[in-house]
């Protein structure tokens, strides 16, 4: 009778098949929708790039050596990259908390770490992916090539974390889908913005590129850019301490929220 007793499980250390299912959830749930969820941003950002294309008329200019179109070319690679894996972790939390099945997440025997490394890679693999289709659909009007591997997958993965762990923040925070929206009007879309996407900072006034230099985001699109065509604004080893730093700073905030339960439970 005794062996006929269901045994608990053994977890050990860590629940890899918990986070690992977890990391699928959000995976499979951005991917049943991919029209909107991947196609749509490259539509977007194709759109971007003709319009500053015809804006041009044919006018060919340059920012140093390099051809304006080139020079913008990944800083919009790298803001749809951000701005789904931002968009990927903050709308799984905010829709699972208005609809009441947070519970269904909070339940399993996941610690809040394991839920964090889910979420958050989840969202960079959506930033990845949208990025990587973004880069293949652009190649045909603009020729980037690589100039440093490295600063193009540090960047690329550092910079989806930073959003992704913004968005599981911001989505703890938010009791509605208007706190969310906020977030992305008045946080994500104007840092985005205002970090060199579409200009170079030395032309800016004395003030205002003091300010762009304290824009996390202008060290993730400078990094990034700098990978691809050579050229950078700023200190390729400060931005790759920035990078760093903010995401073990926004790690640490996230996991402070999961573990105290801030906004998640009653």
């Amino acid at each position: 009778m005794t062996d006929m007793m269901p045994r608990a499980r053994a977890i050990g250390l860590v629940n890899w098949i918990g986070a690992w299912t977890l990391y699928k959830k959000e995976v499979f749930r951005f991917l049943k929708v991919a029209t909107q969820t991947v196609a749509a941003p490259v539509v977007t950002t194709l759109l971007f790039y003709a319009i500053f294309a015809l804006a041009l008329g044919g006018i060919v200019r340059t920012v140093g050596d390099v051809p304006y179109l080139k020079f913008l070319a990944p800083g919009l690679i790298m803001m749809a990259m951000v701005q789904n894996a931002f968009a990927n972790t903050s709308s799984s939390v905010v829709i699972s908390k208005v609809q009441g099945n947070i519970v269904d997440v909070l339940m399993p025997p996941l610690s809040p770490a394991e839920l964090a490394v889910a979420y958050v890679a989840g969202g960079v693999t959506r930033g990845l992916l949208v990025g990587t289709v973004t880069c293949l659909a652009i190649l045909p009007f603009v020729g980037l090539g690589v100039h440093n591997p490295f600063f193009i997958v540090f960047h690329g993965i550092a910079a989806s974390m930073l959003l992704a762990l913004l968005g599981v923040i911001g989505g703890i925070w938010s009791e509605k889908f208007d706190h969310i929206a906020a977030v992305t009007n008045f946080v994500v879309t104007p840092l985005a913005f205002l970090s060199g996407t579409f200009y170079t900072i030395e032309r800016l006034p004395e003030d205002w590129r003091i300010i762009a230099h304290a824009n996390p985001f202008f060290y993730m699109i400078d990094g990034f850019r700098y990978g691809f065509i050579g050229l950078s604004d700023g200190t390729l080893g400060t931005g790759l301490v920035v990078m760093t730093a903010c995401n073990a700073v926004l790690w640490a905030v996230a996991l402070r929220m999961l573990s105290t339960g801030y906004k998640l439970k009653p």
